[in-house]
């Protein structure tokens, strides 16, 4: 299988060996840019959604639920575990000619709803549990000993339980990470 948590705000599970659609689910809240899902598991935009002279709201922004840093699976679990972040939009009409240049459209950020740790389950893109945080998009590390690691968005690297969330340790670092972790082996020269 090939699983990804798109920047869309929709799970897809793939069979890897042919490409058939096995899950296609939103996994936040208020995504609203699109109409439906086909047979296939595909999208369908939802054309009331287009940028308009006079705005439309659109959730999520051009950002994205998610974005590039990664998500993290534990086969403990079974789940798949994403940073994301909740936000909405003013897409406006910027060019009516029948060949509008570039976009033709500005988007206006307007807020965002909340930043959390989502977990799903992985064969179905049910949501399991969330935390909230004040950063969105954010790497992340699972560990065989059960852990899940992460940041608050506010300067703590912290260790959450990856069956339940729960935080079991933290130590602040001073600033926000949006890598994954990582370590190394560092020799003494001396």
């Amino acid at each position: 299988m090939i699983a990804q948590a798109n920047r869309n705000g929709f799970y897809f599970l793939l069979d890897r060996t042919n490409g058939k659609n096995l899950t296609t689910k939103p996994f936040a809240e208020s995504i609203n840019w699109y109409k439906g899902v086909d047979a296939k598991g595909s999208l369908i935009p939802n054309p009331d959604k287009d940028p308009k002279l006079d705005g439309t709201l659109v959730s999520p922004t051009s950002t994205g639920i998610t974005n590039w840093p990664a998500p993290a699976y534990s086969p403990d679990t079974g789940l798949l575990y994403v940073g994301t972040e909740q936000t909405f939009s003013l897409y406006y009409l910027t060019d009516t000619s029948a060949r509008p240049q570039g976009y033709g459209s500005v988007e206006h950020r307007l807020m965002s709803a909340g930043n959390y740790i989502r977990a799903l389950d992985y064969k179905t893109g049910e949501l399991k549990w969330k935390i909230p945080t004040t950063t969105g998009s954010q790497g992340l590390l699972t560990t065989a000993g059960g852990l899940l690691f992460g940041t608050d968005g506010s300067g703590n690297f912290i260790a959450f339980d990856a069956e339940n969330g729960k935080p079991l340790w933290h130590a602040g670092i001073g600033t926000a990470s949006n890598a994954p972790s990582t370590s190394c082996s560092m020799g003494s020269s001396m």
